[in-house]
């Protein structure tokens, strides 16, 4: 709908504002009339009916203003008062109000800005404020009082804090001067709200500028704000200035400053304020004595507590019931139930029947304790002196679902409602969320299905839990389908809910639905808070997506958040798991140099970046450097240190680092043994690495897959291939599977020592277990048949490794050509050999030598002389051709030629046979010759 908002003055004919104040209330006092005027009074009432008709009637327009000028309406202030009282739909009103400035010279008058002023309050849109303000301020009037109070107090009951300041501050932009009422009201609200304390400050601090005299209530108020959020120094401050100026603080503050300051856990401030109030004559009330008891039962001093209670029952008739109360949820947070039960006995004594609010407190207690058996038995006695409210079925109901006794849960519900109470959304709440974490996610479902929205309607609590309890176990489309239902609900989804949905898509594989889910919370316009992007950041990195992890860093900055150590966090373990440990430095710094304050988790995540990045140099200064500023390092601390000198055969350090971490009571656990013993066999130390393997056992560890590997790779390098065989039975014998990795490890270890048949058996049994091979095990064993001689079945294993999609290297066509050459097989090896060419694979100088003889045996001399050009561009020409002349003579020179000259290759064999014999020339006193 188009609104009609003009610019500029509203005076015509130079009408001074003195004359619209006279006119108004001329006017209205008679249009107020009830002698003479009772008929016209009638025609006005009808004529405010079809100018309101008219306006309900559509969308504004050009018949909506032929229709009004056709009701012939003289322009009167009373009239569009009147009409802006009925309206409901603030465009419709501030068009009304511009095309009644057609039909009249006049300007507003005071009450019509305050009746349209009103509407806003009403309808709570303030959008044209601004301009309304502006021009009211330059007819030299502003709103009415009643008119301020309106605005702040419709504000106040939307809970919409923020807008009610942003009018405040918009009146004050126009010079106007806001209501006392209208601060005060405003200041209260905020008061009870979480971290607008700087809010209620400013405003305290506009009405001092404004002349207000602040009340003591008005002090209390805002003590009690800064108090509840902690900030301590201030609410003290504003304590101050009202001593100052001369206010002597009554009770109810003294009440407020003992159990907010008690709160903010400074129980010495609020004992200084009970006897500071005593030595002011103000004699402690029942609300007194309650606060200081339960600041007392906190903080646990229950002796100072019981003295408190103590005093207060002696200058008593009638028990307190409010302090009963209290000391009887002191006693129960402090695990004394004897104590809590002889309390509500002694009160039983004294002629006053305890509460259910009592009976409460010790069942909140027993459930915080899991003392489930005892709450019931305590649940049935309380009916003898109260009957259980609603609270007290979702005490029990929470505490059963805690225990895992869910069918006793769902006893409990049915018997409230044979009592008359109703679950309302707590009660589904506590359900929803224990069968959630119990994995019982249908019972969950049926929980929320079965709610009656007539009397209980899901809350955002209520969708997260069932949208984050359905993630978890990869139910994820019917999370999503929760979702929707939200929608439907007209349930507006918080950031909690997007992080649960985000990280359950990415988490089960589906990254794209995940991204899609942002895109989704942007056009929902809920606003990410730092925790959703860091856990969006995070997910992105596990999956992979390292560059998109990186901008979405980036975007937290751009969106005015100060990344915290978290972030830094999730960013540096995100660039070492993507191959970009060496820029963990950097970001370290600037980490640092940023203000972030870091915590065991940071400081693992950046020393585990500069060990893999082997600055471990650093890493062992940062694990100093936590036991400085007094972080306990963990065995995660410990572990990635550990690992990283190990790496680096700094195995003394390591195994020094090692004992302090048991000195210090850490568990250790089995990567940091296996970390030691795979350091200590890379290096030789076999006898210290199985002293390490002996004390894992010792501690009741189990050794994983990765320790054997460690061990059978050392026992291999070491050719003790025996005691390798034998720690592979023991493996086996400790029910540990054995992986790909340890059979390779075994198969090139018995194809180094020539045991090749016992290496293809170990080839079968690895097939048999389910595993495929890899490049590396296909390889060894086809190079370990090659030597053996067995061709065919080398044959076979390198054809079968080239079907599965398998891409043989150098090493294992080297081993093929070689094999096949030593078995009299020139034509197929030499087939190879422009196989490996074409590949772009390189060839080894023995494999050409090899080659070549089995190429001479067969009298292929033309792919001999290929073979010769190869072997003399290689690196090692020189050294192939000492062992070639060396092992052929000069005998088999002229024989190879004279056998090409004959088949017409004479130029190239003339170009070959120059350099063999410029090599034996050369090298005619090599001492092998």
């Amino acid at each position: 709908m188009r609104i009609l908002l003009r610019p500029g003055t509203i005076f015509r004919n130079d009408t001074k504002p003195h004359r619209v104040f006279s006119l108004c209330n001329k006017n209205l006092s008679s249009f107020s009339d009830n002698g003479e005027n009772r008929e016209g009074n009638n025609n006005n009432r009808q004529l405010i009916n079809s100018i309101c008709n008219v306006l309900e009637s559509g969308p504004w327009g050009p018949s909506s203003e032929t229709a009004l000028s056709s009701l012939n309406v003289s322009p009167q202030p009373e009239l569009i008062i009147s009409v802006l009282r009925r309206l409901k739909d603030v465009n419709i009103a501030i068009n009304y109000f511009r095309w009644f400035e057609t039909r009249t010279e006049l300007p507003h008058c005071p009450e019509s800005y305050n009746s349209l002023l009103s509407l806003m309050s009403r309808c709570g849109k303030f959008e044209p404020l601004e301009h309304i303000l502006g021009e009211m301020s330059v007819a030299g009037f502003g709103p009415s009082v009643t008119t301020c109070i309106e605005m702040v107090t419709s504000c106040v009951k939307a809970n919409k804090l923020k807008q009610g300041f942003d009018v405040l501050q918009m009146m004050r932009k126009f010079k106007f001067r806001p209501a006392f009422s209208a601060y005060t009201t405003l200041i209260g609200a905020l008061s009870s709200a979480s971290n607008d304390s700087d809010k209620m400050l400013t405003l305290f601090q506009q009405m001092q500028e404004l002349g207000y005299e602040p009340t003591v209530h008005l002090f209390t108020t805002l003590i009690r704000g800064f108090a509840r959020e902690g900030r301590v120094d201030s609410a003290l401050s504003l304590l101050d200035e009202m001593k100052s100026s001369s206010l002597d603080a009554d009770i109810v503050l003294y009440n407020v400053c003992i159990d907010c300051f008690g709160k903010a856990g400074k129980v010495d401030m609020a004992w200084k304020f009970f006897h500071e109030m005593e030595a002011n004559g103000l004699h402690p009330d029942e609300v007194t004595y309650t606060s200081m008891i339960g600041v007392l039962c906190k903080a646990n001093r229950l002796e100072e507590a019981v003295e408190i209670f103590e005093g207060l029952e002696k200058s008593r008739r009638v028990p307190c019931t409010y302090a009963y109360n209290t000391m009887i949820m002191g006693y129960g947070s402090a695990g004394k139930f004897e104590e809590a039960y002889s309390l509500l006995e002694r009160q039983r004594a004294k002629g006053s029947i305890p509460s259910v609010i009592a009976y409460n407190c010790i069942l909140t207690s027993l459930r915080r304790m899991g003392r489930v058996d005892e709450a019931l038995r305590v649940f049935e006695e309380m009916k003898k002196d109260a009957p259980p409210n609603l609270s007290t079925y979702n005490i029990l109901i929470d505490m059963l679902c805690r225990a895992g006794k869910l069918d006793s849960a769902f006893s409990m519900r049915d018997s409230m409602e044979k009592a008359g109470l109703f679950p309302n959304v707590r009660t589904v709440n506590i359900m929803v969320d224990r069968l959630c974490k119990a994995n019982k996610l249908d019972e969950a479902c049926g929980v929320f299905e079965e709610m009656d929205c007539k009397l209980c309607t899901p809350d955002e609590i209520t969708f997260c839990s069932l949208i984050d309890g359905l993630g978890k176990v990869g139910r994820v489309d019917d999370a999503y389908r929760i979702y929707e239902k939200m929608l439907d609900a007209e349930c507006r989804p918080n950031s909690v809910v997007y992080t649960s949905l985000i990280k359950s898509f990415f988490n089960h594989g589906r990254k794209e639905d995940g991204h899609k889910v942002y895109k989704e919370m942007m056009s929902q316009r809920c606003s990410p808070d730092l925790q959703f992007l860091n856990t969006y950041m995070d997910c992105m990195f596990k999956a992979g997506e390292a560059d998109k992890g990186r901008a979405m860093f980036e975007e937290i900055k751009a969106r005015g958040f100060v990344p915290d150590a978290r972030s830094y966090s999730i960013l540096i373990h995100g660039l070492i798991k993507a191959g970009f440990a060496n820029e963990t430095h950097e970001l370290f710094y600037l980490m640092k140099e940023q203000g972030c304050v870091l915590d065991t988790r940071a400081y693992n995540i950046v020393i585990d970046g500069f060990c893999k990045c082997g600055k471990v140099n650093k890493a062992y200064q940062l694990l100093e450097e936590m036991k400085v500023k007094g972080f306990e390092p963990t065995v995660v601390t410990y572990g990635s240190v550990i690992d990283g000198l190990a790496k680096i055969d700094r195995l003394d350090e390591a195994y020094m680092l090692f004992e302090e971490a048991k000195a210090k009571g850490i568990e250790l656990n089995v990567v940091i043994y296996s970390s030691l013993i795979d350091g200590f066999g890379k290096v030789g130390r076999i006898d210290e690495a199985y002293l390490i393997l002996e004390e894992l056992m010792q501690k009741g560890l189990t050794p994983n897959v990765y320790t054997w590997n460690s061990l059978l790779d050392a026992l291999v390098k070491a050719e003790e291939i025996n005691e390798a065989l034998a720690c592979f039975q023991s493996l086996k014998e400790m029910k540990c599977a054995p992986n790909q990795v340890t059979y390779g490890i075994l198969i090139n270890g018995l194809c180094k020592v020539r045991k090749f048949n016992k290496a293809f058996v170990f080839w079968q049994e690895m097939q048999k277990q389910g595993m495929k091979p890899n490049a590396v095990s296909y390889t060894t064993m086809i190079s370990g048949l090659a030597r053996a001689g067995n061709i065919a079945e080398a044959g076979s294993l390198f054809e079968r490794f080239k079907g599965s999609g398998g891409v043989p290297d150098s090493a294992c066509y080297n081993a093929m050509i070689e094999g096949l050459s030593s078995g009299n097989r020139a034509v197929e090896a030499y087939a190879l050999f422009e196989e490996t060419r074409r590949r772009g694979l390189s060839i080894h100088s023995k494999t050409c030598v090899v080659l070549l003889d089995a190429l001479h045996k067969s009298d292929c001399l033309e792919q001999a002389a290929v073979v010769g050009a190869v072997l003399r561009e290689t690196g090692k020409a020189k050294h192939a051709a000492r062992c070639w002349i060396t092992s052929f003579g000069n005998h088999w020179r002229s024989e190879l030629l004279m056998q090409l000259k004959k088949q017409k290759v004479q130029e190239e064999c003339l170009l070959e046979m120059n350099f063999i014999t410029l090599q034996y020339n050369t090298e005619h006193d090599f001492d092998l010759l």
